[in-house]
């Protein structure tokens, strides 16, 4: 533990620097569109890798919290933070009203029940008189953050989604390693053993529900703002989808997966973006190599390698 958390400390320094310095490199947007999309998969990652639930409807939250805040900011002339509040917290609403529908099943019923919740929401979106149907809402106007900082600047809006971002990342970190987070591992591990250590094991699963719901609508409203659209493309099933490969591609159970996962993901959209199905093709290739050869995902396997390397390392000085 000693000898890996120095280099723990000084990976995550170099990717906070990288992440500071990346606007003066990349296109400012295309780095915003993957901090929200890896904020999406981390919150996906939460439920999958640390309770065990697989959710196939994850874009009900995003896309919920897309035309929400959309709406507000537009129409109601909330300040940017009030709406991405707004918007975060109708994820959250949702997510706890499926959720005691969902929380009740396991395995392939609950990821059924998921699915079947976020296409209500889907056609909820499509005829909806507020949603702009088809066109969705459209021109949405980036504003002033708390009167002060102008988001119109793609420099000053990809700091402030880094910061959320962060924060989202950083509240992820916090909740697994805590004793609720502990809690949830001994649920995934074994849900009997931990309904006989006396856990009220659907309340925790419900809490954990809301919370990744809850950051996928940060993700959401995030994402809103950055493209200044909401659409229906939000709260299609292909966007669950893609928010489940990126948590494989980067590896289930890691803090750092879903970034490495939407940085393969989104980078193959957007190099490949003339060529649609030659980008739906990738993915599927991406998909089968990963099952095949890296199956613990990049970051999964990276870190296997490291502790072989350090068991050979304590195995020779011994």
């Amino acid at each position: 533990m000693s000898a890996t958390r120095p280099l723990s400390i000084g990976l995550l320094l170099v990717a906070v620097v990288a992440l500071v310095a990346a606007p003066f490199v990349a296109y400012p947007v295309f780095l915003m569109k993957l901090l929200c999309w890896a904020l999406l998969a981390a919150s996906l990652n939460l439920l999958v890798g640390h309770v065990g639930l697989l959710s196939f409807g994850h874009a009900m939250f995003f896309g919920s919290a897309a035309y929400v805040t959309a709406h507000a900011v537009k129409v109601w002339s909330l300040d940017p933070l009030m709406g991405v509040l707004v918007g975060s917290a109708s994820a959250a609403f949702i997510g706890l009203v499926g959720g005691l529908l969902a929380i009740r099943r396991l395995g392939t019923a609950f990821s059924m029940i998921t699915l079947a919740i976020a296409q209500l929401v889907y056609f909820i979106a499509l005829r909806a008189p507020f949603t702009g149907g088809e066109d969705g809402i459209q021109e949405v106007p980036r504003g002033r953050l708390l009167g002060l900082l102008p988001l119109d600047s793609d420099l000053t809006m990809y700091y402030v989604v880094l910061v959320a971002v962060g924060l989202g990342f950083w509240l992820i970190y916090r909740t697994v390693h805590s004793p609720f987070g502990h809690v949830l591992a001994a649920i995934r591990d074994s849900e009997p053993r931990a309904v006989s250590l006396g856990y009220r094991v659907n309340h925790y699963k419900l809490a954990a529900y809301v919370l990744s719901a809850s950051l996928a609508g940060l993700a959401g409203a995030l994402k809103a703002l950055v493209f200044q659209i909401a659409t229906l493309t939000d709260v299609s099933w292909t966007t669950s989808g893609e928010a489940l490969l990126m948590v494989i591609v980067g590896g289930v159970n890691t803090l750092a997966g879903p970034l490495v996962g939407a940085i393969v993901v989104v980078a193959m959209q957007n190099y490949f973006a003339s060529f649609a199905e030659v980008v739906l093709m990738l993915q599927g290739l991406v998909f089968i190599v990963v099952v095949l050869v890296f199956r613990r995902g990049v970051v999964g396997e990276w870190k296997a390698w490291r502790q072989r390397r350090q068991a050979q390392a304590s195995g020779a000085t011994t």
